[in-house]
């Protein structure tokens, strides 16, 4: 995840009303990478993927009628060479490293790409436990394993897709936040959604 830079909040609307500024910890830092988002230029799918502190997996299973299922891309264990800022922890922690995609169980839509770093020994066993034995969402997990946390959404924004040949090809919005529980972050999140991603008619 890019280290993230102090840029300017040009997505901040005109009447000076951002439903997002409450719960952004990070302020107007972003990775330079993402592009700000015009908030009444998105639909209200997108906005309440950006705001919802809950379970995304069945928050879109609510609104798009469908079960999702969660497919792992990745999931590895490794050691951080350096201290991470956002978790917290200090170099030489033990992490996992997990990506995820979210897709309609029925319609093979794609809704969701996550990727996650989690601090292993801040993780109770039952977490850890359904990590590896489960391919749900990290929400679910944590939902069923009964955990009391709370999330910090750290930034939001546009990233662009590319051609090889630099031709822009698609958008998805992304935002990065952490879950704490106990005072420290226990991991940290990225997730990003198609850019027409909508409410089903």
């Amino acid at each position: 995840m890019t280290e993230p830079v102090a840029l300017p909040r040009t997505d901040v609307l005109e009447d000076g009303f951002d439903p997002v500024a409450d719960l952004l910890v990070g302020g107007e830092q972003r990775p330079a990478g993402l592009e700000p988002v015009n908030l009444r230029a998105i639909g209200p799918m997108q906005r309440a993927l950006l705001v919802i502190d809950g379970t995304v997996t069945k928050f879109l299973e609510a609104v798009m009628m469908e079960p999702v299922q969660v497919h792992i891309v990745e999931q590895s264990e490794l050691e951080l060479d350096a201290p991470h800022r956002e978790l917290k922890a200090p170099a030489g922690s033990r992490v996992i490293v997990r990506t995820v995609e979210i897709k309609g169980a029925r319609t093979e839509r794609h809704y969701s790409h996550a990727s996650s770093l989690l601090v292993l020994d801040r993780l109770p066993a039952e977490v850890r436990e359904g990590l590896a034995d489960h391919p749900q969402g990290v929400g679910r997990i944590l939902a069923d394993a009964g955990l009391e946390t709370r999330r910090e959404v750290l930034w939001y924004g546009r990233e662009r897709f590319k051609e090889d040949s630099g031709v822009a090809t698609g958008s998805r919005i992304c935002r990065t936040y952490r879950i704490i529980s106990g005072g420290l972050p226990l991991m940290l999140i990225n997730e990003s959604f198609p850019g027409d991603l909508e409410l089903n008619d």
